[in-house]
């Protein structure tokens, strides 16, 4: 395992000459758009301090290795009943407001550092820590918001297994690419009544099992503001204790919106940097981009490719998802990487047994 780097880039401000740098029109529109963007939140913010909001921090699992851990957790201002329960549930989820550019205080490994908040709440660090393998608490503190703790997955050197799995459509039935149903889905229904998709808790828990030492990754294009609904489900349908690495909506300072496939491309990038020595299983379905983001993963990254699992939505699920993936095309050259496919977890359990892993 490898310590990873931090690039910073540069933008016109930060000019030795100081020279003004004229802006493409939609560059222009963009930044129009991110002017009345920060005026709602200004409004939002103003909302929820005089509705009773405190400012919250939630706590998200985060991973590391030898010597380094990742930090994630997110500054909120949310509701006091919501901050005790640590829920934030359907459209309530979305009610909580960032806090932006808010200082906070880690404390891992009996270390303290201060880091700093996104412009979109978010705190995702990479900190010096010497922790010994396995799962760990971190502290985290805030001059304006109650302490939170969360729990930090620090993997072994010799791990060489890993498992990547998406949520939507794999783990979860949501067909979250229609967009009526993505939002009935996201904003009105509870986990409690989402439908675990057949087969898939049993087919992770056996392959966990056969790799004790295996990292578990839920990697989706979900907002971070689902991120305890999302674990709660999990935990629920009894799937294995793992890292949830989401994203997070609305226009950025460079694009008009965020790319899931881009969220999902990167990640993987990263967890190929941090872990060089580990193969990951990536696991996904054909109803979006999962196939050809972990295709091309297996060409770039042959030898930290396990084996891909897709599973193969429903007629019906592939129509709500707006049409099913060619695995062919998607596929097509991916050299001696082992790909299995079928419609629920019984069925990838099948083959990837064929295949040595169970």
């Amino acid at each position: 395992m490898t310590r990873p780097t931090r690039k910073v880039q540069l933008d016109s401000s930060d000019r030795k000459d100081g020279g003004a740098v004229d802006q493409p029109p939609a560059l222009a529109l963009l930044s129009s758009v991110m002017h009345v963007a920060d005026a709602v939140h200004g409004a939002r913010t103003r909302i929820a301090h005089a509705t009773g909001a405190v400012p919250t921090i939630v706590a998200y699992p985060g991973y590391g290795g030898a010597g380094w851990v990742r930090v994630l957790a997110r500054m909120v201002l949310m509701r006091k009943s919501g901050a005790t329960k640590a829920t934030l549930r359907g459209w309530r989820a979305f009610t909580s407001v960032p806090i932006r550019n808010s200082e906070v205080e880690v404390e891992v490994g009996g270390v303290t550092h201060t880091v700093h908040a996104d412009s979109g709440g978010l705190v995702d660090v990479v900190l010096d820590a010497d922790l010994s393998p396995g799962w760990h608490t971190f502290t985290l503190r805030s001059p304006v918001a109650d302490q939170a703790e969360g729990r930090l997955l620090v993997l072994a050197p010799e791990t060489t297994f890993g498992i990547v799995s998406d949520i939507d459509d794999t783990v979860m039935v949501t067909a979250l690419p229609r967009p009526l149903l993505a939002l009935w889905n996201t904003l009105v229904v509870s986990e409690r009544a989402r439908t675990p998709t057949p087969g898939m808790a049993v087919l992770y828990d056996r392959i966990v099992a056969e790799h004790p030492a295996a990292p578990m990754v839920y990697l989706s294009t979900g907002p971070w503001n689902v991120a305890p609904a999302l674990a709660r489900f999990l935990a629920r349908n009894l799937y294995p204790d793992g890292v949830l690495l989401l994203t997070d909506w609305g226009p950025t300072r460079q694009r008009w919106f965020r790319s899931g496939p881009e969220h999902k491309r990167r990640n993987l990038e990263r967890l190929a940097q941090e872990f060089p020595g580990i193969q990951w299983l990536l696991v996904g379905d054909d109803g979006q981009h999962d196939p050809e983001i972990y295709a091309n993963f297996a060409r770039t990254h042959a030898a930290q490719t396990a084996a891909i699992a897709i599973r193969q939505l429903s007629p019906g699920e592939a129509l709500l998802a707006g049409g099913r993936t060619p695995e062919d095309a998607a596929h097509t050259e991916h050299g001696t990487v082992t790909w299995v496919s079928a419609p629920d977890g019984a069925g990838l359990a099948q083959q990837l047994k064929t295949h040595g892993f169970l």
